[in-house]
């Protein structure tokens, strides 16, 4: 794609969380419409996440496969919890790229636990990565777009919308972050920087832990149901709100702000 064309054609845009799953799923579409990516990821586990988080590797592949579609690509291994790191990898990357004109606040976590066996390590995990973490992706991003304008795009969930049990640290982080995005829209309207989020029903990465599923099939299956979409699926793939984010970061968008963009098959009807 060259820069003259595509959706995105010539924007430079910041994604967090980009070593696989949905932000590596957000990189190639932005990529294959134009655009050129500054990549962050943490690139090691946490204790208290179950499930493996992305490595080294998966970065520099994702990195690897914005170069195949003829896109540049400059990745950085940073916790988004570390605020000063991020601001220095975006600073960075903004530099080789020429500019920024978009962020993507992608990078989130999730536990899984009845009230009375969720951790305080959980919540405090939970709230740095998925909320602070949001929060310090966007100040690294704001002073590269309050002189021209922009789009901060922040990942929510479905869990953002209604009261997802079973992972309460991850439903109170996610509906923070719509508060922090409502706020900052406000905020940042007279510059001409546009703030929304997406709130996303399952999808299928390795973002899952597997004690969720006990959970359900055998402590609590009377909760089963909130977890149902109304569409006839089960979970959707990352490329449906990959494909979000691109309408958000377009200038097709460029009169949206404040929107809580659902990609949900439904499960907030619920």
């Amino acid at each position: 794609m060259s820069a003259g064309h595509g959706r995105v054609a010539g924007k430079r845009v910041l994604i967090t969380g980009a070593g696989r799953g949905m932000g590596r799923s957000h990189a190639l579409r932005l990529a294959q419409e134009g655009a050129d990516l500054i990549l962050i990821d943490i690139c090691e586990s946490m204790a208290e996440i179950e499930y493996p988080l992305s490595t080294r590797d998966d970065l520099d592949e994702t990195a690897r496969l914005v170069v195949e579609h003829g896109r540049r690509a400059v990745a950085y291994a940073v916790d988004v919890r570390d605020a000063a790191a991020l601001a220095a990898a975006v600073d960075d990357g903004v530099a080789q790229l020429g500019g920024l004109d978009a962020s993507v606040a992608n990078a989130g976590v999730l536990t899984a636990g009845t009230w009375d066996t969720t951790t305080s390590e959980q919540w405090r995990t939970v709230v740095d990565v998925n909320l602070i973490g949001t929060w310090n992706t966007c100040a690294a991003a704001l002073p590269h777009l309050v002189e021209r304008g922009g789009s901060l795009v922040n990942i929510s969930s479905a869990a953002g919308l209604k009261g997802t049990p079973l992972h309460t640290p991850y439903t109170a982080s996610k509906h923070g972050v719509v508060g922090l995005s409502r706020a900052l829209a406000n905020e940042l309207a007279a510059q001409n920087v546009r703030v929304n989020t997406v709130h996303p029903t399952g999808v299928a990465t390795g973002m899952r832990p597997d004690s969720l599923h006990t959970l359900l099939a055998e402590v609590r299956p009377d909760l089963a149901p909130l977890f149902g979409n109304a569409l006839p699926i089960v979970m959707t793939e990352a490329i449906d709100i990959s494909n979000a984010v691109l309408f958000l970061v377009s200038d097709e968008a460029r009169h949206v702000t404040g929107l809580e963009f659902k990609v949900d098959a439904g499960v907030t009807l619920r």
